[in-house]
């Protein structure tokens, strides 16, 4: 298989996973574990994980310089503490299928972001592209009801929504570090830091999971989110990176609500309604609107 075909594949199974964590997350959270402490889990054993390349060799172990140190602890609060944070607690009150569909927002964030700090120009066309986005995010929280999924829609999906910004500010202002050292250098020290941050916030919540209660598909839940929703679709993201542009693999992102939906109707029996459905087509229109930059823009 040629390398440009596994990166697709790569691309295809990252997404795939990111979809699927919607739902498996819900069949443990909140009833047997909490936000806080479930993101305690996920982020200390990522840590870890992503640390084992401290090991493989000496270009693996750059030291960061001093001036990037504060750059780096920003990259760690809203790339993965309030990151984190935030969409777990939104997913805990909100349905997969929404909590994919406000994901998308994603790029309309950065591009809203790279506006206000680095003065990058938009056309009428973008502008559009925002206004169906914002659009379509406001008709999905405005029609959303309680159901057996979501508890708490309302609340969920603008947690959620916190979650993309906070991501997206992550993805601004991360960009220069991942230019200046190797990524998995940049990427282990975020979680490490990010680790220390979460920490306050989970090990209350982390000392009272009840393990016992826990059969083996729930700690198949817990290794999944963890081993392949995290560790695994970030190896696979930076080696499609380095095989295609960094546009076609953000293309692939319209995969993840597809597989969130589709997953989330066999799994948890949620509805693909009509209002979930026009909500999508909006928001899809938007992020794609958006990302239509003109060349001279691209190219800055």
């Amino acid at each position: 298989m040629e390398a440009k075909t596994k990166a697709h594949w790569a691309l295809i199974g990252a997404n795939l996973f990111y979809g699927a964590g919607f739902s498996v997350a819900k069949t443990v959270m909140p009833i047997l574990i909490k936000p806080s402490a479930f993101i305690l889990i996920r982020v200390c054993s990522a840590t870890f994980l992503f640390w084992l390349s401290y090991f493989i060799g000496k270009q693996f172990r750059n030291t960061i310089e001093r001036a990037d140190w504060l750059r780096l602890l920003f990259c760690a609060f809203f790339g993965v503490a309030a990151n984190q944070l935030l969409f777990f607690k939104g997913l805990s009150l909100t349905s997969p299928i929404h909590a994919s569909l406000m994901m998308l927002l994603t790029p309309v964030l950065v591009i809203l972001i790279s506006v206000t700090l680095i003065k990058e120009k938009l056309s009428s066309l973008n502008y559009v592209g925002l206004l169906l986005s914002i659009l379509g995010a406001a008709c999905l929280i405005i029609l959303s009801k309680k159901d057996a999924v979501a508890s708490n829609p309302w609340l969920g999906d603008f947690f959620v929504l916190l979650n993309a910004a906070s991501y997206a500010i992550y993805l601004v202002i991360v960009k220069p570090l991942m230019h200046k050292y190797r990524p998995v250098i940049v990427i282990r020290w975020i979680f490490l830091l990010g680790a220390c941050m979460v920490i306050p916030f989970g090990l209350n919540d982390f000392l009272q999971i009840p393990w016992t209660a826990f059969n083996a598909n729930h700690i198949a839940a817990v290794a999944f989110i963890v081993v392949g929703v995290t560790f695994f679709t970030y190896l696979w993201n930076i080696y499609a990176l380095h095989m295609l542009s960094p546009s076609i693999a953000g293309a692939y992102i319209y995969l993840q609500p597809v597989f969130a939906a589709l997953i989330a109707v066999l799994m948890l029996g949620e509805q693909a309604t009509w209002n979930k459905l026009f909500s999508a087509c909006l928001i899809f229109l938007g992020v794609y609107w958006v990302s239509r930059r003109p060349e001279a823009i691209k190219n800055r």
